[in-house]
């Protein structure tokens, strides 16, 4: 296997047993780029004078003795959001093309503080605000399995740069599925941790210096392996500076230790969301492959008195709300005079954006209730079971598609031209209320493009899903790189 493809946690083995130099790997993944990402546009900002002197220094310190932690020397990349000192955090908006971070966000600084050698940035939409990667600063980032397809959004640059061997771990965030859906579209793995147990401090959006916490928004990994999305959240969790005075993350173990001793539960298609046949299909092969090794799996249980459609609806009001509190001013007032002149019984999403993006605070604290009755519905489901299996996205990858505005995008389901963003509904499912939620591969459309399942746990439980997803690893055989690379 070429060493670009091994685990983060097998790469940090051979650096502290001398199988390898942080100082060759980095060079080895260096010289992999200049080749792999020209066509895929995946890495698109790089500190590489910082990232040698770093990779020097760590060999120099294990020589001494010295183990920084566990992913000592080791080369990644992280998404562009992120600040890292000296490095554009631009978010892919022209408005802070100059922008350079002065400061490293606080889940970048624990990656560091484990050893990691950062070498450079992977590509992200505007604001990191769709499922698809481009910009009109560094373009467009395409999926390595199909140039023709998206690798999803928003931490699309990162999922091609794992599947394409650039990076064997990646720090992603997610608000809409921006880990779930790339890693679905790329094949590998993704974590998106419950609400609040990673720091979100230094990631733009929102704007630069902001202290404030996004509602919904993430922090998480990215990886090839379920053991490198443990090992990640177990580096990154923890409160922001000024909290942890007197408070600590401590999470509890997994539920079970064995594939078939877990309760299991499939929402596999809804007819408020249809999800295209082949990936429907994938999904019933896992749920069969998974019965075969003896798990009992329900595909009628439900959270009680919870929908896709009530579901979908909850989220996209509060998700507008936190899009719209970083509207500029002359945005914001366009978005008050659509929202006044929409029809009342207007429902496209459009007139929904405007209406969300500039609601009353009295309007949000509605749907938040509403919100906290949902979480009450799914804690009480977890006490029945431990994990829920769902579709990352609808779709299976699908062609770029850069109409704006996005809102009036529209995409093929089953025959059916269906809303563009549709693409958030599956992801909203554990997104607005907080759950966590892993993805791992587990087939292959007739086209040849990656499909991943969404696992789906209990708050603050994220060792539950991360478990189950190994053991769907073991029975799917997991990543595999794409053709020619």
């Amino acid at each position: 296997m070429d060493l670009a493809y091994h685990s983060a946690a097998r790469l940090a083995l051979m650096i502290r047993e001398g199988e390898v130099s942080a100082e060759a790997l980095l060079e080895h993944l260096l010289a992999r780029m200049t080749v792999c990402n020209p066509p895929l546009n995946a890495v698109v900002v790089t500190d590489v004078d910082a990232a040698r002197q770093r990779a020097r220094e760590a060999d120099a310190a294990l020589a001494r003795g010295e183990r920084w932690g566990p992913l000592h020397g080791v080369p990644m990349t992280v998404k562009e959001t992120y600040e890292i000192v000296g490095m554009p955090t631009t978010a892919g908006a022209p408005s802070l093309r100059e922008h350079r971070s002065t400061h490293n966000a606080v889940a970048v600084q624990r990656l560091l503080d484990a050893g990691a050698v950062i070498y450079g940035k992977t590509n992200v939409p505007l604001f990191a605000g769709d499922l698809q990667t481009y910009n009109a600063i560094y373009g467009t980032t395409v999926n390595p399995w199909n140039p023709e397809c998206t690798p999803g959004g928003s931490s699309g640059g990162s999922a091609a740069a794992l599947a394409a061997g650039l990076t064997p771990l990646e720090l992603g965030s997610d608000i809409g599925g921006s880990i779930r859906t790339p890693a679905s579209f790329c094949g590998v793995c993704g974590h998106k941790p419950s609400y609040g147990i990673v720091s979100m401090r230094g990631h733009i959006p929102g704007p630069p210096g902001s202290l404030s916490v996004a509602d919904i928004s993430v922090a998480g990994p990215l990886a090839r392996t379920v053991d490198d999305l443990d090992l990640a959240i177990g580096l990154l969790l923890g409160p922001d500076p000024e909290q942890a005075t007197g408070w600590r993350v401590e999470l509890p173990p997994a539920r079970h230790d064995y594939g078939r001793e877990f309760r299991v539960a499939a929402w596999l298609d809804d007819p408020g969301c249809p999800v295209d046949a082949e990936v429907v299909a994938l999904l019933e092969g896992l749920v069969e492959r998974l019965r075969g090794e003896g798990i009992a799996i329900d595909t009628a249980a439900r959270p009680a008195g919870i929908g896709i459609a009530r579901s979908h609806d909850t989220y996209y009001q509060l998700l507008t709300a936190t899009m719209g509190a970083g509207l500029p001013e002359q945005v914001f007032s366009g978005m008050l005079a659509q929202a006044d002149s929409a029809a009342p019984d207007d429902t496209g999403y459009p007139a929904r954006f405007a209406r969300g993006a500039t609601q009353r605070h009295a309007q949000w604290l509605r749907a938040n209730e509403t919100r906290l009755h949902m979480r009450e519905a799914w804690q009480t489901f977890f006490g029945a079971f431990d994990v829920m299996l769902a579709p990352a996205i609808h779709v299976p990858p699908f062609a770029h598609d850069h109409g704006q505005p996005m809102a009036e995008r529209r995409l093929p389901v089953n025959g059916v031209d269906r809303p563009y963003m549709d693409v958030l509904t599956w992801a909203g499912l554990a997104g607005v209320v907080h759950l966590p939620a892993t993805v791992v591969p587990v087939g292959r459309t007739r086209a040849g493009l990656p499909v991943g399942v969404q696992i789906i746990g209990p708050y603050l439980e994220d060792a539950t899903p991360l478990a189950f997803a190994r053991f769907v690893e073991a029975v799917t055989g997991g990543f595999e790189a794409p053709p020619g690379y």
